[in-house]
């Protein structure tokens, strides 16, 4: 029995170590089998992380270039020329381009265009030196037929005095580098006779004028218009008038008050309706008001339609309603209504002589100017028809001093 007990007790000492052995071997191999999988893990974590930080960075590789877009170094160069080329390419932060744009050309719409237009400094004195300078607007339906005869009137004269916009919607001004209509056109929509639309231009081209904050008279004039007088005396004329010259009339006919619309009230009463002729000047101040305006164009836009002309009341009415102080209540362009008819009259090559030039610039009439007196009432004249053209040079400097 002590024999058997003892061999019991030597082969548990022999199968002890056997199974110790055995688990040691067991959790090793667990711990294996765990450090292997948190690696395999910890190497998908890496590669996914790795990858998603490669797009990161190369999507924002292709959103900007760092050292292009915040260490250019043309942009940080001394070098005048340099920096006036990469002007050329966009809209530079300085106040060259912040109070006169070098490029008509932009991407905004019309409300944008608006809004920009009718910001005022608070601040009264400019940090540069201002030229009052007059501006001048075409609204067009195509090309230019007289052209020529502004080109000359424009001749020598200081370019910080004037300066010129185009609205030509559909059609490309193509005159030569050296004309004062280069790239003078400005981003221009279609216009229907008749439609407010003929109003959003009118609007267009004023907003386009006030981003130069040198403009401080402006005048709107269509592709048969002319000059009567030389540039000097239009200049000097514009620029020291205490007003603006918007026609604006009360017409008691159906050609006038029949064209109000009764549902424009409260806000427009018949009392308040006005018409006058689409070509007008105005001062820098009424500029901004006219095209910062919304409320009273809707209105319009809503209800002054076909048979209405909005081109025809709009302005005369906003401004009879609320700047009728600042305006003189005539227009600057002559045109001959004796016709009675939709149109005025047309001046072709038979009407073109010197007496007839002397008539535009001085018929008789008087007009008041500054609360005086005088007998230059028009400083423009239309319709002209292109084959007026060259009568018109032939005598120009002769009559019109240019």
């Amino acid at each position: 029995m002590a024999r058997s007990k003892e061999k019991e007790d030597a082969d548990g000492r022999f199968i002890a170590p056997v199974s110790i052995s055995m688990a040691d071997s067991s959790i090793s191999m667990l711990k294996l089998i765990s450090i292997l999988i948190v690696f395999v893990v910890g190497m998908v974590i890496g590669l996914v992380s790795s990858s998603n930080i490669n797009k990161y960075f190369t999507f924002q590789g292709d959103q900007f270039d760092f050292k292009s877009h915040y260490f250019d170094t043309e942009q940080f160069s001394h070098d005048a020329e340099k920096k006036g080329a990469n002007c050329e390419k966009g809209d530079c932060l300085s106040m060259e381009s912040f109070i006169r744009p070098k490029s008509l050309t932009h991407r905004m719409t019309d409300d944008e265009l608006f809004w920009r237009a009718s910001l005022v400094p608070e601040k009264e004195d400019f940090p540069f030196k201002r030229v009052p300078r007059v501006a001048f607007m075409f609204l067009t339906r195509g090309p230019l037929p007289l052209l020529p005869l502004w080109e000359r009137f424009f001749s020598g004269q200081d370019e910080e005095k004037y300066s010129i916009y185009v609205h030509a919607p559909g059609f490309e001004l193509n005159v030569a580098v050296s004309s004062v209509f280069y790239r003078r056109q400005i981003p221009s929509q279609n216009v229907q006779w008749g439609s407010v639309s003929l109003v959003d231009a009118e609007k267009r081209l004023l907003a386009n004028a006030l981003l130069d904050f040198s403009n401080e008279r402006f005048v709107l004039l269509s592709e048969r218009c002319i000059p009567i007088y030389n540039f000097a005396t239009v200049h000097k004329y514009l620029t020291e008038s205490l007003h603006s010259f918007i026609d604006s009339y009360d017409d008691p006919s159906r050609y006038g008050r029949g064209r109000y619309n009764r549902r424009m009230q409260p806000d427009i009463r018949l009392a308040e309706w006005r018409k006058g002729s689409q070509w007008f000047e105005a001062h820098r101040t009424l500029a901004v008001k006219i095209v910062a305006d919304f409320k009273y164009y809707s209105i319009f836009r809503k209800y002054c339609r076909p048979s209405c002309y909005p081109d025809e009341h709009y302005i005369p009415t906003y401004v009879r309603k609320f700047y009728g102080a600042l305006n003189a209540n005539r227009s600057l362009t002559y045109v001959d209504w004796s016709m009675m008819g939709p149109h005025p009259a047309t001046f072709t090559a038979v009407n073109i002589t010197t007496q007839f030039l002397q008539l535009l610039r001085n018929n008789g009439t008087m007009c008041s100017y500054n609360s005086e007196t005088t007998n230059i009432c028009y400083l423009f004249a239309r319709k002209f028809d292109e084959s007026a053209l060259e009568p018109l040079l032939s005598i120009s400097s002769q009559v019109m001093g240019f």
